[in-house]
């Protein structure tokens, strides 16, 4: 018998990621658009990857952190 548990949140997962996608896109399309001077574009974009870099850290830092709690192994092998 075959799990049906992964196919469900698989199918879910790329239902939520490409919907995500789509919609990053659409509203960078659409906000390179109404902004019209290059300047004002790559201030947005490099905006948008500061935080996404810094989400990113802290993030890790929080699963990091949770790990640890946990009591679980971080030694690479």
């Amino acid at each position: 018998m075959m799990d049906w548990i992964p196919i469900v949140f698989v199918t879910f997962k790329a239902l939520v990621l490409g919907t995500g996608m789509f919609f990053a896109i659409k509203w960078h399309y659409d906000q390179g658009r109404k902004l019209e001077e290059k300047r004002a574009l790559l201030r947005a974009g490099g905006k948008v990857a500061a935080i996404f870099t810094l989400s990113l850290l802290g993030l890790g830092l929080v699963t990091f952190a949770f790990v640890r709690m946990l009591g679980m192994d971080l030694s690479l092998p």
